[in-house]
């Protein structure tokens, strides 16, 4: 299937009609186990939690899509990222943009830090910096790029090549998704999203998944997922397997609509900065015009001061107040209280100014109509 466009690999990469039935969609296989002709001897299949049809139909698409050898899915977007620290051991250290979804500062220091591994902080879009936070010790550098909710940039290529040798270089692509950019072919050893957002697309379905062309961190990976077991269920499969299938229509309306936004709220008198990759005045734009094939459907905007800002969330009708996005519907939050809250009292506190935007694909003047009513006095 590599041979194929993107446009085509979300449709048809590892979904094959099912050869009983001619079903031209991966059956759901609600099982839990699987009969054995004699102890030992399977048809590739012998428990769920191990392996699944329909989980191994989207773990297949996904890897296609990342232009990967391996993917493996997971229950959410955190349970990919908790498996992927499974790797390290205590006393290893970790490098870490500055700004991230606030799920992971919590994982992170909350929960890893208590069992020896160490984290470092650092503005990725400073090369220096990064270099210094390198340690003998450093066994991972993570990246968020755009990031959660600044959408700065990292740029993954450099980043990849100045990693050390023995540094796993991770990439939660969870913002740009597969459609936009491909971080393993920029040098990048993990990739990772969390599939409830864009790859889901329908805010019906929680999942995480990753891929890798590594066949040593897949074999790892592959034993962490079936250990730990935080595997999803075929019907999650299923429905993330249906909502690929539109990502790249999806992804183009997103894009499309975000630009228009961002430039309607760059010139709003209510609107003190606007974070969007696809701007001119983005600090990283010719990064981003590099590194994406498009700019993306979050953008982030700073208001007078958090009063401003929480009561402008709750005055939109089409902008949903609510966690999460990647949605056909838009989605609008306040991180500072909502996904972000966790990183509240730590150096990489989120202004409580910013609100967050998750642009959907209905009409954007019908969207931009919604904000400029939220944003009025």
């Amino acid at each position: 299937m590599s041979d194929y466009h993107f446009d085509t690999l979300t449709i048809h990469a590892g979904q094959e009609p099912d050869p009983t039935t001619g079903a031209i969609m991966p059956p759901i296989y609600q099982t839990s186990t699987y009969v054995q002709p004699a102890p030992a001897e399977h048809k590739g299949y012998e428990y769920s939690r191990t392996d699944n049809p329909t989980r191994t139909a989207l773990q297949d698409c996904f890897a296609a899509l990342e232009g990967a050898k391996y993917g493996l899915a997971f229950a959410s977007g955190m349970a990919t990222t908790d498996t992927i620290l499974r790797l390290l051991k205590p006393g290893d250290h970790v490098v870490v943009g500055n700004d991230v979804y606030g799920g992971t500062y919590r994982l992170f220091e909350r929960v890893y830090a208590r069992y020896g591994l160490h984290f470092s902080w650092v503005d990725l879009t400073d090369l220096d910096a990064v270099k210094a936070a390198f340690t003998p010790q450093t066994r991972l550098l993570w990246l968020e790029t755009p990031t959660n909710p600044y959408l700065a940039l990292a740029d993954i290529e450099a980043l990849a090549q100045l990693a050390p040798d023995g540094v796993i270089v991770a990439v939660d692509n969870t913002f740009a998704s597969p459609a936009l950019q491909q971080p393993l072919k920029l040098g990048a050893h993990i990739v990772m999203h969390s599939a409830t957002k864009y790859l889901g697309g329908h805010s019906d379905v929680v999942g995480g998944i990753l891929a890798t062309n590594d066949a040593e961190l897949y074999e790892q990976l592959k034993f962490l997922q079936n250990a730990v077991g935080a595997v999803p269920a075929p019907l999650d499969c299923f429905l993330v397997l249906r909502g690929i299938k539109t990502l790249s229509v999806r992804m183009e309306r997103h894009c499309e609509n975000a630009m228009k936004i961002a430039r309607f709220l760059e010139d709003h008198p209510a609107v003190k900065r606007v974070y969007y990759p696809g701007l001119e005045s983005h600090p990283q734009h010719e990064l981003a015009k590099r590194q994406m094939r498009a700019f993306g459907g979050m953008v982030s905007i700073i208001l007078e001061n958090e009063a401003v800002a929480k009561l402008m969330v709750t005055r939109t009708k089409l902008f949903s107040l609510a966690e999460s996005l990647g949605g056909v519907e838009s989605l609008i939050e306040h991180p500072y209280s909502m996904t972000h809250a966790s990183t509240a009292d730590s150096d990489i506190a989120v202004n409580p100014a910013l609100v967050r935007l998750s642009v959907g694909i209905e009409h954007v003047e019908d969207l931009m109509a919604d904000l400029q009513q939220a944003l009025t006095d």
